[in-house]
């Protein structure tokens, strides 16, 4: 059974080191802004199998370093992490969702309303475009 809950910031680092960045040195998983937004952990069988970010800038919330661990992806936990981030946005009064996605991940966003904005960039050596979800008001 998946259970998803809000945790502390630097229970994100882990997975966002072993997914995201595995080159990268753990002290680099660390954002100057994590004291400032939600995180969420999901949780299988009490282990944390995938996290997601989301900071909120009036009514926008941006979500990042979103990540499921490998022998989880594939599961639903992306999936439902999303759906419950998306959920919790909205009732926060957020008006836009948005992500930089990478253009690997683009095609597990549209199902989901998010809409390509065509915005494209590159940064440490991944391609990215903002991926971006009206929501009724």
């Amino acid at each position: 059974m998946l259970q998803i809950e809000q945790i502390r910031p630097e229970l994100t680092w882990r997975l966002r080191k072993e997914v995201l960045y595995p080159e990268l040195p753990m002290y680099e998983m660390e954002l100057e802004e994590d004291n400032y937004g939600y995180h969420f952990g999901a949780f299988r069988n009490n282990d944390l199998v995938g996290v997601v970010s989301l900071f909120q800038d009036g009514t926008d919330f941006q979500f990042r370093k979103f990540a499921v661990i490998e022998h989880a992806q594939g599961t639903g936990v992306g999936k439902a992490l999303l759906n419950y981030i998306m959920d919790f946005a909205i009732a926060e009064g957020a008006q836009r969702i948005w992500c930089n996605a990478r253009t690997s991940a683009i095609g597990f966003y549209l199902p989901f309303g998010f809409e390509r904005t065509g915005k494209l960039f590159s940064k440490g050596g991944f391609d990215y475009e903002i991926m971006e979800k009206i929501t009724p008001v």
